[in-house]
């Protein structure tokens, strides 16, 4: 059985660098909503996208020369239009209403290898180069951060980095999962697993 957990963490930008979380959230929403006008289909569900590679093979290259991300930040945001727009056609075999996907909400997907995790903050790939953060953690312990992201038992997934406009924060979503091995079949992953992936371990 698979154990998904999350540990939201709010993160210390250097104020030289908030802008370029900024554009690089600008980029991928641009690639996001790219993805999605390509896999949708007004005309009928069986004419959309939803197949990752699919939307990958056409776009990937046209994407990576129009913005300033780094390869994985622009598959991210594929990705996140096609699982997107495969929902809303579930949702329209069922009868219900739909409408092409748009992303406005200020937030950006990281994976294992644009997002590298040291013990007390972490280092995100941008549209100007990486940036290091720092972990502002709850005093009170064990936090999520302890439980999930430092435990040995979890390994890191693609995790979301978001913006609160009220407050002028970053928070940093750390998904991680687990694998209960008297329950799971080893031979089992998951759709988004990636070829040679490795057990998570933060950086000292």
């Amino acid at each position: 059985m698979e154990v998904r957990r999350t540990a939201p963490v709010k993160l210390t930008v250097p104020d030289e660098r908030r802008d370029d979380l900024h554009e690089t959230a600008e980029q991928f929403l641009y690639c996001a909503n790219r993805a999605a006008e390509f896999c949708w289909d007004d005309s009928s569900y069986t004419d959309c996208i939803t197949a990752n590679s699919t939307a990958r093979d056409v776009l990937y290259t046209e994407l990576r020369e129009e913005t300033d991300l780094t390869a994985n930040l622009v598959q991210e945001a594929i990705r996140r239009a096609v699982q997107a727009a495969k929902g809303c056609v579930e949702r329209w075999k069922q009868g219900k209403r739909v409408s092409q996907p748009e992303f406005t909400s200020w937030s950006m997907v990281y994976d294992k290898r644009s997002a590298t995790f040291y013990r007390n903050k972490v280092s995100l790939s941008t549209v100007n180069g990486r940036i290091e953060c720092d972990f502002e953690l709850p005093a009170d312990s064990p936090t999520p951060y302890e439980q999930y992201v430092l435990s040995e038992e979890y390994e890191f997934r693609a995790s979301t980095l978001q913006y609160d406009k009220a407050t002028d924060e970053f928070y940093f979503h750390i998904t991680t999962r687990k694998h209960d091995s008297d329950s799971a079949d080893e031979s089992e992953v998951s759709e988004d697993t990636e070829p040679n992936s490795s057990r998570y371990r933060p950086r000292r």
